[in-house]
This record gives C-alpha cells, sequence and structure tokens, in this order.
C-alpha cells in the first residue's frame, strides 16, 4: 500500500448513509488525515454510531435550501474539501458554494432539492439528469476553472467511465487494433467508431441475499433507498445512437443541450431491457436513469447535434438483488408512492456478489463485458462497513477525492474527462476480480421461437431489440 496521501486541510462530508459509513475508513487508510479534520453532517442521528467508532465529530443536522449555507460557510476555507454523499441536497448550490470559498468538492450523483424528482410542476425533461448536468455544465461554460469540483464520482456513474476506457484499449488489442490510450475526446470517440461499437449497456447484477426476507410494505436494498426510488421514479433516459432507426413512442428529445440523449415518459423503475453479464448470463435489467448514459454518450460523439456522424447508444441495465426487485414490484403497485418502512441490507448479507460492468456491443467480435466482481466475504475482507454494492462505490469515491487533491485547480470535471488509468489504480485493489469476457449474445437470442413483430431481425442492436415490451 503507499503512504497516505498528505493532506493538512478540513474533510466536511455530507450524508452518512451506507455509502458515507463505507467511505469514512478508505479515507483515513489512503489519505493522511487525523479523525478531528473530519466533520459529517448528516440528518439522523442513529448515523452517529459509526463517526464514534472513528473518533470523527458528527452533527446530526438536515441540510435545506434555507440553512445550507449558514450550516458550511463557517466549515470550509481554501484547500479544505466537501464530500457530498447526501440525498435532497442540490449539488449545484454546494458547488457554488464551495468554489466561492476556494474548497474542492466531489459527489456521486447530480441532486436537486427534496421534492423536484417527482414535482408535478416540472416537465420529465426539466427534472431529467440530463436537464441537470445541462445546468452544471453551463455554469462551467459561464465560470470556467476554479477550485476542482468532480461531479457523478462513484461507481456508476464514475468508475463505469474508467472501465470503459480499458475496455476500449482491451477490445482493440483483441481486433488486431492496439493502439496508445487516446490523448482526448475525439481521439476517444474515433477509436470507438474504428471498432464498430454500437451500444454500450452499463450492465450490473447484484445478487446479495439476506437471512431476513423482504416484509410487506418495506423497502429493501444493498445501498440508498431514497436514492433509489428517487431516481427509479424519474423518467428513464439513455443515450441515443447514430445508428437507432426509429424513436421510441413514447421516445422524446429535449428541446435543449447537447442532444446526445433522450428520455421515455416513462419511469425507469418500469422499463426494463435485455442484457447480460458474465456470471448470471442474458438477464432483464431496469433503465434506471444515470448520468453516466448522457455524459459518455456526449464523451463519445463524433459530430454534432440529433444526427452526428457516430454516436453509441448508453444506458444503465439494472438487475438489484432479488429483495429489492420484490420491493420494486411492490412501489409499482402502490402507484409509486414509497413504503412506509426501509431497511439497508447490511451485516445480515449471508451471500452473493455485485456484478458491474460495462458491455460493449455490435463490434466484429460481438459482446464484451469488463468489470468488477466483487463477493460479499470479499468486500467484508477488504474494508469495514461496506458490502459488495458500496465497496464498488466508496473505493471510487476514494479515488477521485485523492485525485482532486492532488489537482486542486482544474474546475469543474466529469469522471470521462479523468485519466482512467490513474483511477483505476487506486482502486482496483477494492474492486475484486476486474475481468473482460466476450459472448456471442444479442437481445434476439432464443427469441425466434416467440411471436414478436417488433423485432428487427437486420439489425439486432437497435434499442427496440433490447427494450422489454
Amino acid at each position: 500500500m503507499n503512504a497516505p496521501y498528505p493532506f493538512d486541510g478540513r474533510l466536511v462530508l455530507i450524508g452518512f448513509g451506507c455509502i458515507g459509513r463505507g467511505v469514512l475508513p478508505l479515507l483515513l487508510r489512503h489519505i493522511d488525515l487525523q479523525p478531528q479534520q473530519v466533520q459529517i453532517i448528516s440528518p439522523d442521528e442513529d448515523d452517529r454510531e459509526v463517526a464514534d467508532r472513528h473518533g470523527v465529530p458528527f452533527r446530526a443536522q438536515a441540510l435545506t435550501e434555507d440553512n445550507y449555507r449558514a450550516e458550511l460557510e463557517p466549515l470550509l476555507g481554501a484547500g479544505d474539501f466537501l464530500l457530498n454523499l447526501s440525498v435532497d441536497v442540490e449539488s449545484a448550490a454546494l458547488i457554488a458554494l464551495a468554489q466561492e470559498r476556494g474548497a474542492l468538492y466531489l459527489d456521486t450523483c447530480t441532486e436537486p432539492w427534496a421534492g423536484a424528482y417527482v414535482d408535478a410542476n416540472q416537465s420529465p425533461s426539466e427534472r431529467s439528469n440530463y436537464a441537470l448536468r445541462e445546468r452544471l455544465l453551463a455554469r462551467r461554460r459561464g465560470e470556467p476553472g476554479g477550485s476542482t469540483a468532480l461531479i457523478t464520482h462513484g461507481a456508476n456513474p464514475g468508475l463505469v467511465s474508467h472501465l470503459l476506457k480499458q475496455a476500449l484499449l482491451n477490445l482493440a488489442e483483441d481486433c488486431g487494433m492496439a493502439q496508445a490510450a487516446p490523448q482526448d475526446r475525439l481521439g476517444w470517440a474515433t477509436l470507438a467508431q474504428r471498432l464498430g461499437v454500437r451500444c454500450i449497456h452499463i450492465a450490473e447484477r447484484d445478487s446479495q441475499q439476506s437471512s431476513r426476507r423482504k416484509e410487506d410494505g418495506e423497502f429493501v436494498n444493498t445501498w440508498s433507498v431514497d436514492g433509489f426510488i428517487g431516481e427509479g421514479c424519474q423518467p428513464a433516459e439513455l443515450g441515443w445512437g447514430s445508428h437507432e432507426k426509429t424513436l421510441p413512442h413514447d421516445g422524446r428529445r429535449h428541446a435543449f443541450g447537447c442532444q446526445a440523449a433522450i428520455y421515455l415518459e416513462r419511469p425507469g423503475a418500469a422499463t426494463r431491457v435485455r442484457t447480460w453479464t458474465p456470471l448470471s448470463g442474458a438477464i432483464h435489467g431496469f433503465l434506471i436513469t444515470h448520468s453516466e448514459a448522457i455524459s459518455i454518450a456526449d464523451y463519445f460523439t463524433v459530430g454534432q447535434g440529433e444526427a452526428p456522424e457516430y454516436r453509441p447508444t448508453v444506458h444503465y441495465a439494472y438487475q438489484p438483488c432479488n429483495d429489492a426487485l420484490l420491493s420494486l414490484h411492490e412501489l409499482a403497485g402502490r402507484s409509486w408512492q414509497a413504503q412506509p418502512r426501509q431497511r439497508l441490507l447490511d451485516d445480515d448479507i449471508v451471500g452473493g456478489f455485485d456484478e458491474l460492468g460495462v458491455l460493449l456491443l455490435g463490434h466484429p467480435r460481438g459482446a464484451y463485458w469488463y468489470g468488477s466482481r466483487l463477493s460479499i466475504e470479499r468486500a467484508r475482507e477488504l474494508c469495514p462497513h461496506n458490502n459488495a454494492t458500496s465497496l464498488q462505490v466508496t473505493a471510487t469515491v476514494m479515488a477521485g477525492v485523492i485525485w482532486a487533491m492532488a489537482h486542486p485547480d482544474r474546475g469543474i470535471l466529469e469522471p470521462d474527462q479523468l485519466p482512467f488509468d490513474e483511477i483505476l489504480a487506486l482502486c482496483s485493489p477494492y474492486l475484486g476480480d476486474v475481468v473482460g469476457v466476450y459472448s456471442d449474445w444479442t437481445p434476439l437470442q432464443d427469441r425466434e421461437r416467440l411471436f414478436d413483430e417488433h423485432l428487427v431481425r437486420d439489425d439486432p442492436w437497435q434499442f427496440g431489440n433490447v427494450r422489454v415490451d
């Protein structure tokens, strides 16, 4: 293990749910931090136990649009770090505050203020991840530079952007097109185009299981229940590829921005897609909106606008743990009104793994999955307060925090703009088996015997073939 990274500022950690609790020991392990340099702010007094165990100051306080400045300004100065792992606290507001104070910043997703995900006064386009991203990019264009603010840098979004670049280099070598890593966005996009990559799935299967089954009236998950319900109730979103022939019947384009993505007039938790992972094989995943579907599609575009020369279709395809699947089914039956009880799987997990990777489709080798395969047993060996799902996130958060500390004046950045090899070197020791696997799977596989008049049989990579009607 390398020597801890030196840091003499204050680190303010907002939110202390499963990711906050899981990342704290990693930060103390890999950064030269004394516990008193850290301040945790979280709305739930019950989260105090882990902070006390590590000797870290903890304050039970919910941050709102009315009080966040008064609470945070006294804690932040030049060179300090604001690590945002909260829900329902607006990312744009925190970034503005951090940069005003000269502090560094990192989050794992772009959040609005509480209630915005389901605000009936906003159109689906206005409450999309696409819109949230465009607002942050507008700030970057209007006020370039400043202290480093690394946005959406968890597992996905975050880690998957780095895995994708390594996967492209692996695929290029295996196709007889080996080359050095491109040095800019256009170089990466051109490489994907030359390889013939038409679709990129963020393909994830969580098979972790608890000793206690889900009960009626509770939502069970291996990571933030509030976060999962929030993004699951947003419209499904995906990066829209240049090879796609037909917009979905419920698909809509945005009237603003980069035009790299579309949304569906349907919640992501009610939209399923066909995908594939090495251990589980062919599965149905949920097309949950994530910002990586938009940022990756935008980053790997050759050309501009609605009809570029090249752009892959990109989306998340997530099959959560079995109890979360049942929870989603119950949530839909409740007309998307959250269950009265929540339960986060933790010490009661008795087995399973999280298989998270990028699935590259359409190239000469067919399908190529590259990613992390992490078991609950290995996750517990590697770091306390983590399960297999959370450690894939927390390791990438730790890597991003260290990178931002080493590069403090880069302004607002997305994961796609970072050096993938440096980030992977920092977090790979915590990812279990990092593997690449080829397959002959296509979304048309074994469907010849089924009556389906909507199949596009001469082009398996059309989104209409991937979507489960």
